[in-house]
């Protein structure tokens, strides 16, 4: 290598790109001095072979092009500049840096003491120097050759309005999974295999989201203790898919495999949504080690406090928060989010801590830079976007402010869900807003329904089986002694807190299952599906598993036939959820004419069958309602063609005490009302069409359907299989 010939180059792309003859270099970095790129025989070698000082500088990005540079070629920058950390400048040469624009990452950070761009100690440490060389520790990207055989890999595009998410991560959903190829397991070949698609086809999820994908760094502290960074929330590479959940080591064949795994969900009509986080890296704050975007321009990446730019802000709770005021970031994550949806035909988005990308200087502004350029943007703005809409900042919840393109994790429809099924009372008017897809939070901004993406768990807290087994959380094995993690009290007043044996209480706990899992899939909106709750996961009560890459995590399929009940019975939901188009309505409701014709959309029915009075939606105690959905002109399709439907009924009683006789109101269809399952009856059996006034068990949920007689109606049996 000593003979490389060295050309000036482009600055743009960013970041390492081969032609087919040869490889480009760009790096950006605003107040670096000199920069030199580091060439890598190996994974295992410890000093760079060659160090090649870039020759050019074009609009603050250096660059250069070598000829002779292949893919799989590793390599790291040193950049140099000013140490002044109270100035907010922390160059250090002897810290080998990750290109931010890596593709693949060729060798993983191993700790120590050398990756710290100060010398570890004091409180006052982060002002020193250190000048150890940390060549052999400090991670590699990798050159790569993006050629992949795609063949007629079309995006499944499922409207809004009928997707079903379920939020799954890659390793944690086959690691245990006996019919999955040992091999795979824990791999994005592992999702992408036909065991594992089978079964989400078989599920009737239309959409997986994906926990972060993103190259991560597992904390030290964590490492220390025996733990990884098990969910990934740390990201150091924004474009490289992360080393942990390939099956093969070549940092090429991993971008294979991922892109493999999109394909073949793609031909199973299943999307692919990808978590994702911007708002900070993994470098953490000022004491944190210097791996990349530190080390390269600690001022232009980061937000630094104003009056003391040797802190940082943040907005976060992980130490730093990315300048999103800086030009050049914005464009890192615009180039990022391309590169997903072009290059690895990924299909949307879920931005944690959404609010921190649109803080402008500290108030979050929904008119934002970061907004406005995804708007304008021909191919982001075409995608599913989805926000976590809260950041730990001051004014940072803002569930239901975000723009027009983006739907929200619906945060209060999470909260109001459980206390309506906890038993709570003074709730029945908000579940009924949120039932409906919560008009209250998004009409105002001219979205509609699909702005909601409800959800009852996600992986950040209990699951579904622990929620309404456990009233305080147990998360002991994160060593923390207990104190991290929400510390709410759930009281789901199910008598025994984790495992019993008593039949009544686990009964109790089903029909609760049952009640929540149908309540989240029928609701307007977009249902969101928590990876295992279809067949009752635990994490024997952990709700912070974020460090736990063991079985408390990852799903337990032996599960599945124990628990086969209710897997049946998600599948029953699902199945009618896709199969009756009253439940993925594109408007909210509010019985407007469709085409001339005024049609009656919904009613919101009390136990003696007449419609809730303001008097009943205000008193504090009720717990029974019911609401009926029409069927006729439920919308318009692309076409202008008017859409028609089954007429549905469905009753909620979250009352713990006494079954209520409920009044069914007249059907209006050609049919009577027939029975389609109650979630107090464990065995779905769906009896003759039910009388005048049906006895609502407590803690459940009981739902009719009168259908109009037409010659291409299917019977029940064909419906749920």
């Amino acid at each position: 290598m000593s003979n490389l010939r060295i050309w000036p180059g482009r600055p743009y792309p960013l970041g390492a790109t081969w032609d087919g003859s040869g490889t480009n270099f760009a790096l950006y970095s605003e107040n670096a001095t000199k920069v030199e790129l580091c060439l890598f025989d190996s994974p295992e070698s410890k000093v760079e072979s060659q160090c090649i000082e870039l020759p050019d500088q074009t609009d603050q990005v250096w660059h250069c092009y070598l000829p002779d540079i292949l893919p799989g070629q590793l390599y790291g920058y040193r950049v140099h500049g000013p140490y002044e950390p109270a100035q907010g400048h922390r160059f250090n040469p002897r810290k080998l840096l990750l290109d931010p624009y890596a593709k693949a990452v060729g060798r993983a950070t191993t700790w120590a003491d050398e990756m710290w761009g100060y010398k570890l100690g004091d409180a006052k440490a982060d002002l020193s120097y250190d000048d150890r060389d940390n060549a052999a520790f400090a991670p590699l990207a990798a050159v790569l050759d993006s050629a992949f055989t795609w063949g007629n890999d079309q995006a499944p595009q499922i409207p809004w309005s009928k997707t079903l998410i379920y939020e799954m991560h890659v390793k944690g959903f086959t690691q245990l999974h006996p019919e999955v190829p040992e091999k795979l397991r824990g791999t994005y070949a592992g999702v992408g295999s036909e065991p594992a698609i089978h079964y989400l086809k078989s599920l009737g999820v239309t959409a997986v989201e994906l926990l972060p994908v993103h190259e991560h760094l597992d904390d030290r502290h964590l490492v220390d203790r025996g733990l990884v960074n098990y969910w990934g929330y740390n990201t150091l590479g924004f474009f490289a898919p992360d080393h942990r959940y390939a099956s093969t080591a070549a940092a090429g064949d991993r971008v294979r495999e991922f892109k493999t795994m999109v394909r073949n969900l793609h031909s199973a009509e299943i999307e692919v949504i990808l978590d994702v986080v911007y708002n900070h890296t993994a470098e953490g704050n000022e004491r944190g080690p210097t791996i990349s975007f530190r080390g390269i321009d600690n001022a232009g990446y980061y937000r630094l406090s104003p009056e003391n730019p040797r802190y940082y802000m943040d907005f976060t709770g992980c130490g730093n928060t990315f300048n999103m005021q800086n030009p050049r970031v914005l464009q890192l994550i615009m180039d990022s989010l391309r590169y997903w949806i072009l290059e690895m035909h990924v299909d949307g988005f879920r931005f944690d801590l959404a609010s921190t990308l649109a803080r402008e200087l500290h108030e979050v502004n929904k008119l934002g830079a970061f907004f406005d350029i995804i708007h304008q943007d021909p191919v982001i703005s075409q995608v599913k976007l989805i926000a976590e809409p809260w950041d730990l900042g001051a004014g940072g919840y803002q569930v239901g402010n975000f723009p027009a393109l983006w739907s929200e994790w619906n945060g209060k429809y999470r909260d109001c869900v459980r206390h309506f099924w906890k038993g709570d009372g003074g709730v029945a008017s908000e579940f009924a807003t949120r039932f409906c897809g919560s008009s209250d939070l998004y009409e105002w901004s001219s979205r509609r329904p699909h702005a909601s993406i409800n959800f009852v768990t996600c992986h950040d807290g209990f699951t579904l089986h622990d929620l309404v087994s456990y009233d305080q959380k147990h998360n002991e094995a994160n060593g923390e002694e207990n104190r991290d993690g929400s510390s709410d009290n759930i009281s789901w007043n199910c008598g025994v807190e984790g495992p019993t044996d008593d039949p009544a209480i686990l009964a109790l706990r089903e029909k609760k299952k049952r009640s929540i899992l149908a309540t989240l899939i029928l609701s307007q909106g977009v249902p969101m599906l928590l990876a295992g709750d279809e067949f009752g996961q635990t994490q024997n009560g952990n709700n912070n598993a974020y460090c736990q890459d063991n079985e408390i995590s990852w799903l337990n399929w032996e599960l599945v036939p124990r628990q086969g009940a209710l897997l049946k019975f998600a599948r029953k939901v699902i199945a009618l959820f896709h199969a009756e188009p009253v439940f993925h309505r594109r408007r909210f409701f509010h019985g407007k004419a469709i085409h001339g014709e005024s049609a009656r959309e919904i009613a919101w029915l009390a136990p003696n069958g007449k419609e809730m009075s303001a008097d009943a939606w205000n008193a504090p105690f009720v717990r029974c309602l019911g609401v009926q959905l029409f069927g006729e002109n439920i919308d318009v399709d692309e076409r202008g063609a008017i859409i028609q439907g089954s007429t549905m009924l469905i009753l909620f009683n979250g009352d713990h005490g006494e079954a209520i006789p409920f009044t069914l109101p007249p059907s209006r269809e050609e049919s009577p009302w027939e029975l389609l399952f109650d979630t107090a009856d464990e065995e779905l059996d769906c009896p003759a069409p039910a009388e005048a006034t049906y006895k609502l068990q407590p803690c459940s949920m009981a739902v009719f359907r009168a259908r109009h007689v037409r010659d291409e109606d299917e019977p029940l049996s064909a419906l749920i299989g």
